[in-house]
């Protein structure tokens, strides 16, 4: 009877952890890239183990760009989204939540959806002059919009950049419709704009 060769099972090495306060435990590239880049030390030999203990990896830092955007709003048609308008005073989000359907958008920045999409948030800081703009359109129908779908409109940035308030403010000079979703406590700070459009059931909020 022929011997059979046997091989123990090897154990897949273990997902790399995540940093404290990121959700996402990498960077890989945009589904658009052409190019793919890979880190190479080259030097291991002389350099101490970035892997020990000793040397534990440090946690990426948040970084903001301004976003010269050149609109604000988007319209919607699909039949399966239940808004037609939306603004973001943002894109990316520091909140990092690993299920976020918003993630990929960071591809067409050229950037990964992992944690450049948490660290790399670009500002749009003439959001509220933009907004404004559209509403003044001759023939603009005012319809609900949603302020803040592909980024959270109260990430911790917003707390030094108050753009979602000023487009807040916006809104409610025009008694415009608008709601928000949102997982921060900061939208405590908008509720004297948000109780006052409220009164004219002018506003949505989701938690």
């Amino acid at each position: 009877m022929p011997s059979v060769e046997t091989f123990a099972p090897t154990s897949a090495p273990p997902p790399p952890a995540p940093f404290k306060g990121r959700g996402a435990v990498g960077a890989p590239p945009g589904r658009f890239e052409t190019l793919t880049r890979a880190a190479f030390d080259d030097l291991s030999d002389f350099a101490p183990d970035p892997d020990s203990a000793e040397f534990p990896p440090a946690a990426p830092e948040t970084v903001i760009h301004w976003d010269l955007a050149k609109s604000v709003v988007t319209e919607n048609s699909s039949p399966d989204i239940p808004h037609e308008l939306s603004a973001n005073p943002y894109r990316g989000c520091e909140h990092g939540c690993v299920y976020c359907f918003a993630r990929p958008t960071h591809s067409y920045l050229g950037m990964s959806p992992g944690l450049d999409f948490e660290t790399q948030i670009f500002a749009k800081r003439d959001a509220a002059r933009l907004l404004r703009e559209r509403l003044r359109r001759r023939g603009y129908r005012p319809r609900p919009l949603a302020l803040g779908i592909i980024t959270d409109a109260y990430q911790p940035v917003e707390r030094k950049l108050k753009i979602t308030r000023a487009m807040l403010e916006v809104l409610a000079e025009a008694r415009h419709p608008v709601s928000l979703i949102t997982k921060s406590a900061l939208i405590e700070r908008d509720l004297d704009i948000i109780s006052d459009m409220a009164r004219d059931n002018l506003v949505a909020v989701a938690v």
